[in-house]
């Protein structure tokens, strides 16, 4: 067996490839279509009978009813760098835009509504319509520039300097006390909370902020779509293009040592530092180790997914067409929340997210009946089933749901690792959203994907640019490994969108 000191990793008993990628969520995936597309040997390992990690869909209810068992919705499928190379459309993946991104419905039967148009919905918040264009708009309109902002490595200068500052600017402003200084009314705050509350933290903080207006604007620029036949097709065109590379994928194999391995010059590893520790720990620096014991998880969910016979009865107008709705109430509400979640509390009336994926794609459910996908924001580590918890908040906003339900699948925070190991504690964020952890996860330092050990390498949301399906933790991770252990220069974005001819297989570098 070769020890990780003397720049081999694995055992040669095992084989030997160029690199080996542990995990095919989307980033394990991204970072093995780069490297093969570079022209390398290729083997990933996967724990679960399929791949996905993040994007998987089954029958989780009832026969014929598709859930997506983690992400529903994907805006970033559209507007990151490495989505937009790969061109999921072209590997036949088919990106549904529900009419209006998101909405957000308050007690009385209004509801304030994302549409994928800008001025449509600036038109339905009335006083506050001027408002929220100028928050959004500029951000809307350089979009490109604010995905690669957004979803930069956090060490280097962003690639639209304008975009930048405005959107530091506005994480200033939302991030703060003053975040309801440019609003009247109280949709249009709600509707901006309901999106930074993705950060599962108290949404006036900077880095829930940053994640309401990135997603808020990509609302309008791209939409959110929900992909047809559920979030695997994601996945699945991956695996798909990997193997079209000459790349080789191992499902229901897990890795509990990197001594499993065979032998490699690069090891990615698509796992939170709690799974670094578990298949390397004896092997890293103390300190190095010490850091990855002491990165912080966050706020967790748990997951419920229905059955209905109908589609939810809404009682505000518009929220039948959007993809994904936000349901807690007021901002003042969300705030109120998601405080007594950091606390460690369960809210008696907690943040929900819902998708209705049969709004754009009938394939999810039998004719005439519905999927709907939800999940509740709760403490790390929750063994609490919130099914009813989740019911009653839909029936307050659609009286008449409980009516519809033919069957209910319940997945609390606790148990949410057992679907994918990188949701520690129910925290499906890859660690918690804090403002220094955000910037330095998964610890301080100019390259945050290597690992002190040759050839090893962290590649899942727990590096930056951190949580959502958008591959890039796997491209830089991959960019890195490249540079590193192959002297292979070439941008990464320049390797993902599939080569007209056949990879050429290079060799190791001893």
């Amino acid at each position: 067996m070769s020890s990780p000191a003397d720049g081999w990793i694995g055992d040669r008993s095992n084989g030997e490839v160029d690199a080996v990628v542990v995990g095919a969520g989307p980033n394990g995936l991204a970072a093995a279509i780069v490297l093969a597309g570079a022209g390398l040997e290729v083997s990933v390992y996967e724990a679960a009978p399929t791949v996905g990690g993040g994007t998987r869909t089954a029958e989780l209810t009832l026969p014929g009813f598709h859930h997506d068992i983690c992400s529903a919705a994907h805006p970033m499928g559209l507007a990151s760098p490495f989505f937009r190379a790969f061109n999921l459309a072209a590997h036949g993946v088919r990106m549904l835009r529900p009419a209006v991104s998101y909405a957000h419905p308050l007690d009385g039967g209004r509801a304030g509504l994302a549409w994928r148009d800008l001025e449509r919905t600036v038109d339905g918040l009335g006083q506050d319509g001027p408002a929220w264009r100028s928050l959004l708009g500029p951000l809307v309109d350089r979009w490109q520039g604010l995905a690669g902002t957004a979803m930069s490595d956090l060490r280097s200068l962003p690639p639209d300097l304008v975009t930048a500052a405005r959107l530091a600017l506005r994480i200033a402003e939302q991030g703060s006390p003053l975040w309801g200084a440019r609003f009247r009314g109280s949709l249009a705050p709600a509707l901006l909370t309901g999106v930074s509350a993705h950060a599962i933290a108290p949404p006036r903080a900077p880095v829930p902020a940053g994640v309401g207006l990135v997603l808020a604007a990509l609302g309008h620029a791209v939409g959110w779509p929900i992909p047809r036949g559920g979030s695997q097709t994601i996945a699945d065109a991956m695996a798909a293009e990997l193997r079209r590379r000459g790349g080789r994928i191992v499902t229901g194999r897990y890795i509990g040592s990197l001594s499993e391995l065979p032998r490699a010059s690069a090891v990615l590893l698509d796992l939170t530092p709690a799974g670094l520790l578990r298949i390397a720990g004896d092997t890293l620096p103390g300190r190095y180790a010490r850091r990855m014991r002491a990165y912080q998880y966050g706020g967790a969910v748990c997951k419920v997914d229905f059955a209905l016979s109908g589609p939810v009865p809404w009682k505000a107008s518009g929220c039948e067409l959007a993809g994904t709705l936000h349901l807690v109430g007021t901002r003042d509400e969300a705030l109120a929340v998601e405080r007594e979640v950091a606390a460690g509390r369960h809210p008696e009336r907690p943040y929900v997210l819902a998708v209705q994926p049969g709004v754009v794609d009938p394939t999810r459910a039998p004719v005439g009946r519905h999927t709907l996908y939800t999940y509740a924001h709760v403490p790390h580590g929750s063994p609490l089933d919130m099914g009813e918890a989740v019911t009653a908040q839909l029936e307050r906003f659609a009286p008449g749901f409980r009516d519809l339900v033919l069957a209910r699948h319940v997945l609390p925070a606790a148990r949410l690792a057992e679907h994918n190991p990188n949701y520690v504690g129910g925290d499906i964020a890859g660690g918690t959203l804090s403002p220094w952890q955000t910037a330095m996860r998964p610890v301080p330092g100019r390259d945050p994907y290597a690992t002190p050990l040759p050839g090893l390498y962290l590649c899942s949301a727990s590096t930056p640019p951190g949580p959502a399906v958008h591959g890039m933790c796997g491209l830089y991770a991959a960019r890195q490994a490249l540079r590193q252990r192959f002297g292979i220069l070439t941008d990464p974005l320049e390797l993902v969108p599939a080569p007209v001819a056949g990879p050429l297989r290079r060799k190791t570098i001893e």
